[in-house]
This record gives structure tokens, sequence and C-alpha cells, in this order.
């Protein structure tokens, strides 16, 4: 049995939580305050996500880069590929908060969208 011990971060607890596990397989978890962590843990050690934030360029508006994110979490190994795909990607201003900039980024049916609203310039 392998023993992880890792930092919860759905909470603001941040609970130290103790994960037991065996190829693959996770055994006891401890250590967590809330219902949550436990969940966390077993997700973290056995297939992690994360939320992706990076820009994207801007043609067109006032500022020349735009703020965006993934609309959910996403696997971990993907990030790599899906920051490539981003990098290519350039939007024309205006742009509102809320727009869908890439649609199922990777094939994940995770959807990059706009952070703030971009106007055109004057």
């Amino acid at each position: 049995m392998e023993e992880r011990i890792i930092t919860c971060i759905v909470c603001p607890m941040g609970c130290r939580l103790n994960v037991e596990a065996e190829n693959d397989k996770i055994g006891n978890i401890s250590g967590n305050r809330c219902s949550r962590g436990k969940t966390y843990a077993a997700e973290e050690c056995t297939a992690p996500k994360r939320m992706l934030t990076t820009t994207v360029r801007v043609s067109g508006g006032i500022h020349p880069f735009l703020p965006v994110k993934t609309e959910r979490a996403i696997p971990k190994g993907l990030i790599r590929q899906c920051m490539e795909e981003i990098r290519s990607v350039q939007v024309s201003a205006p742009v509102k908060a809320g727009d869908i900039i890439v649609k199922n980024i990777c094939g994940t049916g995770v959807d990059i969208i706009a952070t703030r609203s971009i106007p055109c310039q004057n």
C-alpha cells in the first residue's frame, strides 16, 4: 500500500489528506474535515483535473489580449495539448465575457470562454 499526502483545494480549509492506494485503487482516505475532501482525494490520485486559464490575442480591441478559461476542469495530462491549440487562436473585437472562444478544446467536451469583455477600438 502506497501512502500519499495531498492538500485539499476544494474549500478554504486546506486539509492535509492521507490517501492509501494500491495499483490505482484507492483505499483509506483520512484527514478531511468536509465531505468533499474524500471525492477530491480519490480523483486527484486517479484522474487529476485542472482549470486552465490563459490569454488569446485580440485584433481591433482596446486591449491586445483576452483572458480566457476552461468552463470546467480538464484532465491534467491534456493541459499542454490544449495550450498548443489555444496558442493559434486570435479573436476579433468586440468580445463579451462568457463568449465561447474555442468549442470542445482537444475533444474534451469543455469550451474555452472569455472572462472579460473587450470592446472595439475607437
